[in-house]
Parts: structure tokens; sequence; C-alpha cells
């Protein structure tokens, strides 16, 4: 689909699902490109958090990952129905990205979120670290943007993780501009 059509139906679905879609836009081909650049094509499975209308889907087959090797959990009904119809061969789960450290998912090398990580409770983002560590071990990564100056993951949950992590550029062509943040948990 284009990325008119793209916007239509997020900006359809953000009026009609508020507390599911809160993102200004879907993120750009310059975020999306970003998100997926360290991705190794050879590497494990990738899973996807929050994959909206699928542009970050698209950057991470476009890196080399087949669909049938990329597992993106998505809570809204609509964007699932989307992303089955466009990427056939996807594995889309309609479930909390809470929930990660359950899929059926072996060797993931990374976890890509497209969530906004920083507006969730402090429970749900702990639910979402710990469970992509189970799914990555200690060598995989946890990639998610952020608008703000911060790394997006709360302060208590790096500490308690022990988490490090990489900042990219800011990309000025996504709105609002944004950067991608690469997490590693050295000793999951």
């Amino acid at each position: 689909m284009s990325s008119t059509g793209d916007i239509g139906l997020f900006l359809g679905q953000l009026l009609k699902k508020p507390h599911q879609v809160v993102a200004l836009a879907p993120s750009s081909r310059a975020l999306s490109a970003e998100m997926a650049a360290t991705l190794d094509p050879e590497g494990g499975p990738v899973i996807e958090l929050g994959a909206g209308t699928g542009r970050i889907t698209q950057a991470i087959i476009d890196r080399g990952i087949a669909a049938e090797r990329i597992h993106s959990i998505e809570m809204n009904p609509v964007f699932c129905e989307r992303l089955r119809a466009d990427f056939p061969g996807l594995n889309v789960y309609q479930m909390s990205a809470g929930d990660v450290g359950e899929l059926p998912v072996d060797g993931a090398q990374a976890v890509v979120s497209g969530l906004p990580l920083l507006s969730m409770p402090f429970d749900l983002q702990n639910a979402i670290l710990t469970g992509t560590f189970r799914q990555v071990g200690r060598s995989g990564t946890y990639i998610q943007f952020t608008y703000g100056p911060k790394p997006p993951v709360k302060a208590e949950i790096r500490a308690a993780m022990g988490l490090t992590w990489t900042t990219s550029r800011k990309i000025w062509g996504n709105l609002p501009p944004a950067r991608v943040y690469r997490f590693a948990c050295p000793g999951a």
C-alpha cells in the first residue's frame, strides 16, 4: 500500500482507538531503515513490537530478513489484518508486547520496537524488557526509537538489568525527529 494509504489507515485507527495508537504518524522510511540497519540477514529471527502499518516491517525485509523469520506483535486487529495481507508469511500475533517473552521463537537476534515505550507504565515496560532479553539473550539487542533527548527505557530498569546502549544520529526526516537506541544486556 502507498504511504498515503498508510497515513489514512493510521489516522483512522488513531481516531477510533487512541489508547492503542499514540504516535502522530507512521514511522518514516528514514527512521524505519535506521531501526533495521544493524540486523544481520544471516542471523536469527527478529521480533517486532507494535508493527502498526508495517513501515518498520518493510525495512526489516529490505534488510534481507525473510517475512517468515519475522514475528510481529500488534494489538490493533485492523493493523494485524493489514500486516497479514501485505506481508505473506509474516508471523503476526495479536497480543500485548508485555508477553514478548512467551513467544515460541528460538534464537532471536533482536527485538525491534515501534512502541511508545516512554508513555507505558513501569510494570509493562519492565515486562517488555525482561521478556525481550529472555528471547535474545546476552548477544541480542533491543532496538527502540524515541523523540526525546533521554533513553526511552526507565532509569530504574536500565540499572536493574545492567543495560548498555548506543544512540543513532537524529533522524530529521521523521515526524517528529527521532533517535534510535540499541540496548544490550551483557548479564542476560
